[in-house]
C-alpha cells in the first residue's frame, strides 16, 4: 500500500471534550471520522439525564491519505497524530469495524483507560499541585496515585487522569 496515495484509518488525539465537536467539524468538510460514542445516565445533585459521550476520551478516527493527515492537523480542536515507532498509527479497516461491532452488540460497554501504567513518571498538568513530577504507584477507576518526592519527603496524592500527562508521551504534534 502507497500510504501517500491510498486512505487508511489512523487516531487523533483531541483536545478535551472535542472529540465529539471535531469530528461534526471534519466529516461536514468531507473527512471519513469515526467518533465511537455511548450513552449513559449521569447523576447530577438535581436531576438525571441521558448523555451521549465519546468511548475513548480525546481520541477520533479518520480514514485518511497524507494530504489529508496533515489537514486534519490544522483543525482547532485536533492537538496531535497517534504515532507509533515515529509513524502516523496505522489502524486496520477490521479493527475500527471490530469496535463498531462491538459497540453496536455492547451498548453500554466501559473501556477502561490504560494510558497509565504503574511505575509510569507522570507531570500534574493541573490543580494545585501542578508542575510536580511523580510514579504512578496505584490505578483506580478514573484516578491515579501517584508518588511526588519534594523536599526530601514522599507526598502520595489520588489524582484524576485528566489531570496528569504522561512524561515522554508517545504523542507529536
Amino acid at each position: 500500500m502507497n500510504r501517500e496515495r491510498d486512505p487508511y484509518w489512523t487516531a487523533f488525539y483531541t483536545k478535551p471534550r472535542n472529540e465529539k465537536k471535531s469530528a461534526d467539524r471534519l466529516a461536514s468538510k468531507g473527512y471519513q471520522v469515526y467518533c465511537p460514542t455511548r450513552t449513559v445516565l449521569k447523576q447530577w445533585s438535581d436531576r438525571k439525564k441521558k448523555v451521549v459521550e465519546p468511548v475513548f476520551s480525546s481520541y477520533l478516527f479518520a480514514k485518511v491519505d497524507d494530504a489529508e493527515r496533515l489537514e486534519i492537523l490544522k483543525d482547532s480542536g485536533i492537538v496531535s497524530n497517534v504515532r507509533w515507532l515515529g509513524k502516523p498509527a496505522v489502524i486496520r479497516d477490521n479493527e475500527i469495524r471490530e469496535i463498531n461491532n462491538f459497540l453496536n452488540d455492547y451498548p453500554a460497554a466501559d473501556v477502561l483507560n490504560n494510558d497509565y501504567l504503574v511505575g509510569d513518571h507522570v507531570t500534574v498538568e493541573t490543580g494545585a499541585l501542578s508542575g510536580n513530577s511523580g510514579v504512578v504507584r496505584k490505578i483506580k477507576k478514573g484516578r491515579v496515585v501517584i508518588s511526588i518526592v519534594s523536599l526530601g519527603i514522599e507526598i502520595s496524592a489520588e489524582i484524576g487522569l485528566n489531570h496528569l500527562i504522561k512524561e515522554g508521551d508517545c504523542f507529536e504534534k
